[in-house]
C-alpha cells in the first residue's frame, strides 16, 4: 500500500484550523512542544507514536506536525504501515509555520498554561 503524502503548506493549514475541519498532531517531543508548538496541536511524539491512537474523527482528518517536516513524514509512513489512513502534514513543519508569521503557543513553565506568541 503506497501512502501518498499530501503536504499543506502554512497558509493552508491555518485556515483549516481556522474552520476547524483538520486536527492537527505534533509529533515532536514534549520538551520542544512545551518550548513551542501550533495552537491547538495535540501531542504525540515520534518516540511513542502509535498510529491507532491517534483521535480519528471522519469529518477532520488529522494532519501531522514536527520541526522541519521529516519527523512527520516518519509518522505519516508509520500510519501506512499500521494501515491507519493518515496522510497528510505541514510542509517546512513548525519552521515553515514560523517563517511565515503564523503565531505560536509555548507552555509557561511558571503556570503551566498555555501562552500564545506572535
Amino acid at each position: 500500500m503506497t501512502n501518498h503524502l499530501i503536504e499543506l503548506t502554512p497558509t493552508e493549514l491555518a485556515e483549516a484550523l481556522k474552520n476547524h475541519s483538520v486536527t492537527l498532531v505534533d509529533v515532536r517531543e514534549p520538551a520542544e512542544y512545551a518550548a513551542e508548538h501550533i495552537h491547538g496541536a495535540l501531542l504525540f511524539p515520534l518516540s511513542t507514536f502509535d498510529p491507532t491512537a491517534l483521535p480519528m474523527d471522519p469529518n477532520k482528518p488529522i494532519v501531522l506536525n514536527c520541526g522541519i517536516g521529516k519527523r512527520s513524514a516518519m509518522a505519516a509512513a508509520k500510519c501506512a504501515q499500521a494501515g491507519v489512513a493518515i496522510n497528510r502534514h505541514l510542509r517546512g513543519g513548525l519552521s515553515a509555520w514560523k517563517a511565515t508569521g503564523l503565531p505560536t503557543a509555548f507552555i509557561d513553565p511558571a503556570s503551566g498554561q498555555t501562552r500564545d506568541r506572535g
